[in-house]
């Protein structure tokens, strides 16, 4: 028997609204902000959350000098329109990219995230 249902995920970042309102425009989800929290709700259900954090410090990826500590993997059919797409929406590609099947990007706050083939 589960203990709880329908797990959810919480990112620091220095601007909640700014990074949901990024998040949200990548995976075309519904985006709700207060004054230092943010979320973004698929219509499904499922939520993703932002809490702004004084004196943020963004990780370094792939060095563990300030690890990474979480980030999302995202599916997508087609790389190459994605990477435009997430470019274009303030993310940067990551200069060191290990895979083929996936590109690393960081999102306008330093979090790693990858764009998956499907």
């Amino acid at each position: 028997m589960a203990i709880a249902s329908f797990p959810g995920l919480v990112i620091d970042c220095p601007d909640a609204g700014a990074l949901a309102a990024f998040y949200a425009a990548m995976l075309d989800w519904k985006i709700e902000v207060s004054s230092d929290w943010a979320e973004i709700v698929a219509e499904y259900g499922q939520r993703i959350s932002f809490q702004q954090v004084p004196d943020f410090t963004p990780p370094q990826w792939p060095a563990q000098q300030v690890p990474q500590q979480m980030h999302l993997d995202v599916n997508v059919d087609d790389l190459d329109a994605a990477e435009e797409a997430v470019l274009a929406l303030g993310a940067v590609k990551h200069e060191y990219q290990p895979g083929e099947t996936f590109r690393v990007f960081l999102d306008p706050a330093g979090h790693p995230f990858c764009l998956c083939l499907t």
